[in-house]
Formats: C-alpha cells, structure tokens, sequence
C-alpha cells in the first residue's frame, strides 16, 4: 500500500486547508484510514480516523468541531478539511492506513502504513 499526501501550505490563523490522501490498492475501500500529526519536538500524535464504509469518525480533543474527516472509495482517496486553524495546528501531518479495518485503539502502532507527509504551517 502506497500512500501520498498533499495539500499542506501557510496558512493564516483562522483560515481553512484541505489536504489530501491517495492511496493505492484495490482494496482500499477495506481499510480503516487515519490522519496523524508530529509538530516539532513532539511525539506523532492522532488526528482523525475513518472507518472503511466511512459510517464512522473519530477526531482527537484538540480538532473536534473544527476538522472533518472524509473518504471516497470510489478515487481510493482521504480528505482533511481543517477549519478555524489555530498556530497549535502547526506539524507534518502523515495520513495512515490500517488494512486490517480495525476500530479499536487511534495510536501509531495500530497503522502499518504511512504516507510521506506534508507541511501544515499557521501563522499567527
């Protein structure tokens, strides 16, 4: 499974970003995908999760009501779009997958593979 992200640029505080995951595979519509992110000098941390049918979203404490996390099978491809950005947002975010379609545990271990990154940059 191959994944590229994209979309990540500066952006003003208060402003909007919509990244991108494309990922390769046919099953992709099976996989349980994840959005990460490492800020500098901090640990990768979980952002938002999807399940394979998309029926189900989970979104850490920090984006609740802020980011929305969506899939379209059909382009094998998983979309962030970040609201209300705050300087905090400021990391490498990596979306990941999960090909065991699993929803238990939203940590770095539970995904087996991982996109290359791209930077999100908010400027205050």
């Amino acid at each position: 499974v191959q994944l590229q992200a994209y979309g990540g640029g500066l952006v003003q505080a208060g402003g909007y970003r919509g990244l991108f995951c494309g990922a390769s595979g046919r099953l992709f519509s099976t996989y349980t995908m994840a959005w990460f992110r490492q800020a500098p000098g901090k640990e990768r941390e979980f952002v938002a999760a999807i399940s394979w049918s998309g029926e189900r979203t989970n979104y850490a404490a920090s984006v609740k009501g802020r980011f929305t996390i969506s899939r379209d099978n059909a382009k094998n491809t998983v979309f962030l779009q970040m609201n209300s950005l705050k300087a905090e947002d400021t990391a490498v975010y990596y979306c990941a997958a999960d090909t065991r379609g699993s929803w238990a545990r939203f940590v770095v271990s539970e995904y087996a593979y991982w996109g290359q990154g791209t930077q999100v940059t908010v400027s205050s």
